[in-house]
């Protein structure tokens, strides 16, 4: 199990360990069809969130835009938005 699994980048690198495991057996097929369908779920989730923020007009969502604790010594984020 992945502690501090966020949603977004470490799924895909689940999948991938998923893969590798797959095709050199240390996982069974189950498993992986589970993680598979868990990590399908995860971006059917996103989809939804991110077509809420179109409709109404947001920037974001807590899917998206994770907030988390910043390690002692930084005060602040900025973040820079490609528009269009």
């Amino acid at each position: 199990m992945h502690a501090g699994l966020d949603g977004r980048g470490d799924c895909g690198q689940l999948l991938f360990e998923t893969i590798e495991a797959v095709k050199g057996g240390t996982i069974d097929i189950e498993k992986a069809k589970v993680i598979g369908t868990l990590s399908q779920v995860m971006v059917n989730s996103a989809a939804v969130e991110v077509k809420h923020a179109q409709v109404t007009g947001q920037k974001g969502s807590n899917f998206l835009n994770k907030v988390e604790e910043l390690p002692p010594g930084i005060t602040g984020v900025r973040q820079h938005r490609l528009m269009g």
